[in-house]
């Protein structure tokens, strides 16, 4: 764990959960699994307070519990979850495209929540959504449920484990804390709700949607067995790895990817190097409704695409028209290698990415021969490989004619090691992102007041809007935030609006170069 992946740990929990949850989630990360009482004496803090975070982290699924030998609860924080949370805005969007507003919500809610029943998502996303509607009309909750259930077949969402029936049923003293497990057949099966209903609009703040005050309301329990958390971590990387699309030529190429990924992604591990064989009658079976391309020319691109000296798509078989596999790691191996190819070039320039490609390419050069190859003059190019040497793009490597190690008797000789250029890589982007969420929080601190004001003349709009105010009334509410106020609100949201879209972009790379690392590590 580096201290960048700390620092940015550290910042998203504060940023998401605020202070406490931050000190004892960062404290977890830094010391590994500790008991209730050390993490209390440690961090100083109550162990009311601590009780509290930990209930947070584990409702999130940022920290996992382990009960010892000795009676012993020591609690452990899951770092990779917790950078995960850079992916939420990523994981929301991809609902959206796929299901539409309902999956997009569902995600939100669990994203939000960590964990809820089944029953709690439909209605609140069913009464969300009927607040956005006209008047007059409601959200269903079945198609809630349907939705739902969609997203739960393709994995984005799973059921939480289960405390055993044996363990509730024992009449001896209970465990210190609970042993939950859940069968892998029945993560994705989704129970039969009797929810019969449609989604309800708010009506005030002393009376719930069903017209009765909350003081009346009566109590519900939940039943543990409609817990659901959001698992996106298996076959959904599959899903977002349609960035594979980008590097075939032609849209019917890559709409043929497309359909195969879509195909793999619950029957493939995040971490296989293959898809799953595919035969061409079931990708012509599963092409998108209304694009028109015959049987033949199907089979006359799988061919081309297996033929591709890139061998991203391999044919593993003759059965069913031909058994068709994706070669995921060497996809991954080309989009990392291209991720620092445009790095090389935007850092040091077109001459240097020249000599990258040609070392990267030719595998082991001495420096003439980068010189002859690159056609760059030799001081230059020597400038050039110790820069590149300096930052940890390429690597040399010393080949002894001796035993002696004499440098007049060794070769000397550049290469690219990807895997080690990939991890210092992404340990700038982890640094990246941690300085672009502290500028983000910046701006905003700096700006407070101006916002906090203009947050109160929106509410004051908004209210008078729903008691039927004059345009008039209107105006001069709105005059009270200046010319020169408003531009530095616009300048603001401009500034916010940007550094949120390049966390999102270095995120990607992120993405991409976790990706490249885990699959490579897996093959060594």
């Amino acid at each position: 764990m580096t201290q960048a992946e700390i620092k940015l740990c550290s910042l998203l929990l504060q940023e998401h959960f605020g202070e406490i949850v931050e000190k004892i989630g960062v404290h977890l990360i830094r010391t590994g699994s500790q008991p209730l009482r050390v993490i209390a004496h440690d961090t100083g803090t109550s162990l009311d307070q601590v009780k509290k975070a930990l209930c947070v982290l584990i409702q999130h699924n940022l920290v996992i519990y382990q009960v010892h030998k000795r009676g012993v609860v020591e609690y452990e924080a899951q770092c990779s979850r917790v950078l995960r949370m850079l992916r939420y805005p990523r994981y929301i969007y991809t609902a959206k495209t796929l299901y539409s507003d309902t999956g997009e919500l569902i995600v939100e809610e669990l994203l939000l929540n960590g964990k809820m029943a089944m029953s709690a998502v439909v209605k609140k996303v069913a009464d969300r959504l009927t607040e956005t509607m006209e008047d007059g009309k409601t959200m269903d909750y079945a198609e809630v449920s349907n939705t739902f259930v969609r997203l739960a077949d393709t994995h984005f969402v799973q059921r939480c484990p289960l405390v055993p029936a044996t363990e509730n049923s024992d009449p001896g003293p209970p465990p210190p804390a609970p042993t939950l497990v859940i069968n892998e057949k029945d993560m994705y099966l989704v129970p039969k709700l009797s929810l019969i209903g449609k989604g309800k609009r708010r009506r005030s703040s002393d009376e719930d949607a069903t017209g009765e005050p909350k003081a009346k309301r009566p109590k519900h329990t939940t039943d543990n067995k409609e817990m659901w958390p959001l698992a996106y971590s298996q076959s959904q990387h599959s899903r977002v790895n349609s960035e594979f699309q980008f590097t075939f030529q032609t849209q019917t190429s890559s709409e043929i990817v497309r359909t195969m990924l879509r195909m793999s992604e619950i029957t493939t591990s995040s971490s296989a190097p293959f898809t799953q064989p595919l035969s061409s009658n079931e990708i012509f079976r599963s092409l998108p409704v209304g694009y028109n391309i015959s049987k033949q020319v199907l089979d006359q691109y799988l061919t081309l695409l297996a033929d591709d000296p890139l061998e991203f798509v391999g044919k593993s078989g003759d059965s069913g028209g031909g058994m068709y596999v994706i070669n995921l790691h060497k996809a991954l191996g080309s989009l990392a290698t291209a991720t620092l190819e445009s790095v090389v070039q935007e850092r040091f320039g077109s001459r240097c990415a020249r000599i990258f490609r040609l070392v990267l390419q030719k595998k082991h050069l001495e420096q003439k021969q980068v010189e002859d190859f690159a056609m760059i003059p030799a001081k230059e190019a020597k400038d050039m490989l110790y820069k590149m040497l300096s930052e940890n793009f390429i690597s040399l490597q010393e080949i002894p004619k001796t035993p002696d190690h004499a440098p007049s008797r060794t070769f000397y000789l550049y290469t690219v090691n990807i895997l080690s250029a990939a991890r210092m890589l992404l340990h700038r982007c982890y640094k990246s992102v941690a300085n672009l969420i502290e500028r983000r929080q910046f701006e905003t601190k700096e700006n407070k007041r101006l916002l906090e004001k203009s947050q109160r003349v929106e509410a004051i709009i908004a209210s008078m809007q729903a008691t039927g105010a004059e345009e008039a009334q209107l105006q001069e509410i709105e005059e009270m935030i200046t010319a020169p106020e408003r531009q530095q609100l616009e300048t603001l949201k401009r500034n916010v609006n940007k550094l949120d879209a390049c966390e999102i972009q270095v995120d990607e790379t992120i993405f991409l170069l976790e990706s490249y690392i885990e699959s490579t590590m897996k093959r060594q």
